[in-house]
């Protein structure tokens, strides 16, 4: 298969990615379907083939359906297996706690469901996730945590892919959601020292596909109990506050329960709830 009209660069750090790839069939990814993800599962393919390579798509109440159906998509158009595992992370009071380490005891039961259910099933001889340098860098990235206890490989970070290089490689290699916003989980938009729960959860789910319904891409929806903080790109501001699209946001945003709609004029903000927390007097 030949490569893509990357630049010399690119095509440097898709080769140092094959590198870490290289003799590790069958590889399991931790699957998700955002970008990160599906372009270490398409450069696993090119250097194991699809026979040599699982996806692996962990199932709770924090991840949307929609993207769960997104992710079989990118799989079935790569031609990869893909091997569903439900994990249990809510049972855990620390995840329910939700301080700013949530996301590690998340990809704790995550990356412990793969070792005890999948790997000695599908014999595979190591597991791997997308995270990319720019997260390596971030200091609320507490899963990485949990990827390094369990011996988890991240390829695009150690080969020094950012997430604009990602953006570019998913592109060179046609996939279909080379330009899809990030999509952290459903419990990134509950305050932490907030309890997570399955209700808030399908609540904020209810509420985002609605506002997606109504044509914005990009969106968050912040769960403040009774209150939801909508956020949204700075380019979709003004016509999310005038009419007819102001009526029609506040009466789907409530209809998923809630009894105050607020649009945050910052916009999206990635890490507004867990960067004060893990920077606080650095």
């Amino acid at each position: 298969m030949s490569d893509p009209q990357w630049s010399a660069d690119d095509r440097a750090a898709v080769a140092r990615v094959k590198v870490v790839l290289d003799g590790n069939a069958p590889l399991g990814v931790a699957f998700s379907g955002g970008v990160d993800s599906s372009v270490l599962l398409a450069l696993a393919v090119r250097q194991l083939g699809s026979e040599g390579v699982l996806a692996v798509l962990g199932i709770s109440p924090s991840l949307a359906a929609d993207e769960r159906a997104g992710a079989h998509e990118i799989a079935r158009s790569l031609g990869v297996r893909i091997v569903e595992i439900r994990t249990d992370e809510g049972s855990n009071p620390d995840y329910r706690r939700n301080d700013a380490d949530r996301c590690y005891h998340c990809k704790q039961e995550l990356f412990t469901r793969i070792s005890d259910d999948v790997v000695r099933a599908h014999g595979l001889r190591a597991v791997a996730y997308g995270e990319n340098a720019d997260d390596a860098r971030r200091p609320d990235r507490p899963g990485a945590r949990a990827a390094t206890e369990h011996r988890v490989l991240r390829p695009l970070a150690d080969a020094g892919m950012d997430k604009a290089v990602v953006r570019r490689i998913a592109h060179g290699l046609g996939l279909a959601n080379a330009d899809k916003p990030a999509a952290p989980c459903l419990a990134s938009r509950i305050p932490h020292h907030d309890e997570v729960t399955p209700a808030k959860l399908a609540q904020i789910e209810r509420a985002e596909a609605a506002v997606r319904r109504l044509g914005f891409a990009d969106v968050r929806v912040r769960h403040h109990g009774d209150v939801a903080r909508v956020e949204l790109v700075p380019d979709d501001l003004a016509r999310a506050v005038g009419e007819p699209c102001r009526t029609e946001l506040h009466a789907a945003v409530r209809a998923a329960g809630f009894r105050f709609v607020a649009v945050d004029l910052a916009g999206i903000q990635s890490g507004a709830f867990t960067l004060p927390l893990v920077t606080r007097g650095a």
